[in-house]
């Protein structure tokens, strides 16, 4: 065993491109991990640099100069920002003090509608199961608030840093893009000679995160806005807040739709009881999330590299582990990096370089 990884170490890591990927890669990973909380604001700006360089791409091609690009993109870029800080996040913050401040009562009014359950199916729903999962429900709903508030108060202190970001990050982001190419150019200049590999994987990267964070923007906007018309065609109470939700829940494969229609479910119940309409708005609410997964996503991500759904759940669940929202966020092109990585070492001149050390071996 121990003569089996010697050898596959030795092909491996053989190539000085490997080596280098691999203490690259390692040293990223382990700045991420321990810096992550102080290179927040570095990827907020990064995240958004990448999201604008398409619009940017765009009227290059015009023949615009790059700075005149810039200059139009970013003025358009901070006027929607101030609109929705100025409109949307009001609205949104005072939806959301109300549907707290509502929570206990629509916990009642469940706990009323469940308990028909029983009469309505006689013989598979019984009184005590109903009683026992309100009562597990309300007492984690609870713990959630309590737990929120206390966060809440601790970190009153963090509105300042908020604050900075909200100045620091839009700075950032107006020189990423406008000294985009110097900048890579000083990346380049501290990087070894012997980094093909390197150029091989950062090349197939660039093009799956402008690619994804762009599509990921876009379905983010239009399942929000879709979502947010069909809950307010409903007359659905809390609509923007719950419009919202559903459209940041893209944001989690899989796993951001099945926990956003909770609260979706708990406000059309609490609203409509059992009735054709309470039904009405959770069939629409299931036609946007099955459009979203069957018809948007293949559109959107067409030149994303394909992952089995088993891949994307793990890289989800591991790198959230890791660094939490922004481990979920990148959480297919991490995997993507992975395949790549892999894609890369067994290139044909990986390849060619182990079967010559393989020869080596053999002929001494």
């Amino acid at each position: 065993m121990l003569q089996y990884l010697k050898d596959w170490y030795t092909r491996k890591f053989s190539d000085p491109d490997a080596v280098t990927l691999f203490l690259l890669l390692v040293t990223s990973f382990a700045v991420i991990i321990f810096f992550g909380d102080i290179l927040a604001p570095i990827i907020v700006a990064l995240v958004l640099a990448y999201l604008l360089e398409w619009p940017v791409q765009r009227l290059l091609q015009t023949g615009l100069p790059r700075l005149t690009s810039v200059l139009v993109v970013y003025t358009g870029f901070i006027g929607v920002f101030i609109i929705l800080l100025l409109f949307m996040v009001p609205v949104i913050w005072q939806q959301t003090v109300t549907l707290v401040a509502e929570l206990p009562q629509m916990l009642s009014q469940l706990k009323v509608l469940l308990n028909r359950l029983p009469e309505m199916f006689p013989g598979y729903i019984s009184e005590a199961n109903i009683n026992h999962y309100v009562q597990s429900t309300t007492e984690k709903l609870l713990a959630f608030g309590e737990n929120l508030l206390s966060q809440s108060l601790s970190r009153l202190v963090g509105a300042m840093a908020l604050l900075i970001y909200l100045i620091v990050v839009p700075l950032l982001v107006f020189f990423m893009l406008k000294d985009k190419r110097q900048l890579l150019d000083h990346i380049n200049a501290i990087l070894p000679n012997n980094r093909r590999l390197i150029s091989q994987v950062s090349d197939e990267m660039n093009l799956q995160i402008m690619n994804y964070i762009r599509g990921k923007a876009v379905e983010v906007v239009i399942v929000g806005v879709v979502s947010y018309l069909c809950f307010t065609l409903f007359d659905l109470r809390y609509a923007l807040l719950l419009g919202v939700l559903v459209g940041f829940s893209v944001l989690i494969p899989y796993i951001g739709a099945a926990v956003v229609t909770l609260p979706v479910m708990l406000v059309a119940l609490f609203q409509f009881g059992w009735s054709a309409m309470f039904a009405w708005v959770m069939i629409a609410y299931l036609v946007i999330q099955a459009l979203d997964g069957n018809v948007l996503v293949p559109l959107l991500f067409s030149e994303v590299v394909n992952l089995n759904p088993v891949y994307i759940i793990a890289a989800v669940l591991v790198f959230g582990g890791f660094w939490g929202f922004w481990g979920v966020f990148f959480a297919i092109p991490l995997a993507s990096l992975v395949k790549a990585v892999i894609t890369a070492l067994r290139s044909p001149l990986t390849m060619a370089t182990e079967t010559k050390l393989a020869d080596q071996e053999a002929n001494s």
